[in-house]
């Protein structure tokens, strides 16, 4: 492998046109950092907005390390992954306790805070800072891969060591914040999964995949496990014109606000039960539909159910809620058609009593 030939090729590609994101126009490393943890789970071109909103309700480091949690959360609603905003505001304190509040410039102090592994590191030291060091994401790991053809696991630790020394062998000594948006760009709109564009790829002809003709079924990963079902009842719980929301303290989605939700009380009668267990007794009103969210290891079938309370108890964790605080907590997205049928409910009862 020529890397300074592939290095010459890719970068006059890279200039001769790319996708105008709005990180990309800026090198001021908090701005890139709040780009790449949102690109962590998330597709460039669903980040856009909420990176563009993000960073005008918290423009710089002290502003986001001095907000409340609660309204970080909120402006991370809708991106799902949250322990990325929780990870982000906890970098955010240490920063401006330790470093004065300007991200550190190496890739190894960077990796030392929370939530930036070895990519976001790599990322933000070679574009902000011009460290010459390789950012390996899916979209990196998918084109060194076919261009050494590399045909083994790569979610084996020594295959994924080797693609990471492949990958820094690449990084040109100059220009390394174009090197890494090239990389990622090739990987995002020429060497895509499955279907590979190679005629306009830069690297066709030192490709190994495509001179072989299997760039298709590179990189080779083991499959996943199949994702397990998760049945759960959702209690929409009306007392007057508020609804109950319980902070969860789960790992999954931990710290956000749900409805009452119970694994397999799908029915009236077990969610009613499940409810009176934890102190609050309601009334069955009626069924609101299902919903499905799907998370990464697991899947959520559920049931929503319409109940009345004719008290609001005091319940550790628990908030009874108005319309306009249930649009204003951070919901997860699995929540979604919940808080439309709960805001629906509200508005019903409001038409009712007025």
């Amino acid at each position: 492998m020529d890397t300074t030939q592939f290095a010459r090729a890719l970068l006059d590609w890279y200039d001769a046109g790319h996708r105008a994101l709005p990180w990309r126009q800026t090198r001021d490393p908090y701005r890139v950092w709040i780009s790449e943890i949102m690109l962590q789970q998330t597709r460039a071109e669903t980040a856009i907005p909420y990176y563009e909103r993000f960073v005008l309700r918290f423009p710089d480091v002290r502003a986001l390390a001095e907000a409340p949690e609660e309204d970080v959360l909120k402006a991370w609603e809708g991106l799902g992954y949250y322990s990325r905003a929780r990870n982000l505001q906890s970098a955010a304190r240490r920063i401006v306790c330790e470093y004065g509040g300007e991200l550190p410039a190496t890739s190894a102090q960077l990796r030392g805070l929370p939530g930036i592994g070895p990519y976001t590191a790599g990322a933000i030291a070679s574009i902000c800072f011009g460290e010459r060091v390789a950012a390996v994401d899916g979209n990196v790991e998918r084109v060194v891969s076919r261009l050494w053809g590399v045909r083994e696991d790569v979610t084996r630790p020594p295959v994924r060591r080797a693609i990471a020394a492949h990958a820094q062998s690449l990084v040109p000594p100059a220009r390394t914040g174009d090197f890494t948006n090239a990389m990622m760009e090739l990987g995002a709109t020429v060497c895509v999964p499955g279907a590979p564009r190679c005629l306009l790829c830069p690297a066709q002809a030192q490709c190994d995949a495509c001179a072989r003709g299997d760039a298709q079924d590179l990189p080779i990963k083991k499959k996943a496990r199949p994702q397990r079902v998760q049945r759960m009842g959702v209690a929409i719980v009306r007392c007057g014109g508020r609804v109950l929301l319980r902070q969860r303290a789960e790992r999954l989605l931990g710290g956000l606000w749900v409805f009452p939700l119970f694994e397999d009380a799908t029915q009236p009668e077990s969610l009613a039960r499940a409810l009176a267990d934890t102190g609050i007794q309601a009334a069955y009103d009626a069924p609101l539909g299902d919903a499905r969210h799907v998370f990464t290891h697991i899947i959520w079938e559920m049931a929503l159910h319409a109940l009345s309370s004719p008290d609001a108890p005091d319940l550790p964790g628990c908030r009874w809620v108005d319309a306009q605080a249930l649009r204003a907590l951070p919901l997860p997205t699995a929540m979604k058609a919940a808080r439309i049928a709960a805001l629906q409910l509200l508005d019903e009862w409001e038409e009712e009593t007025t």
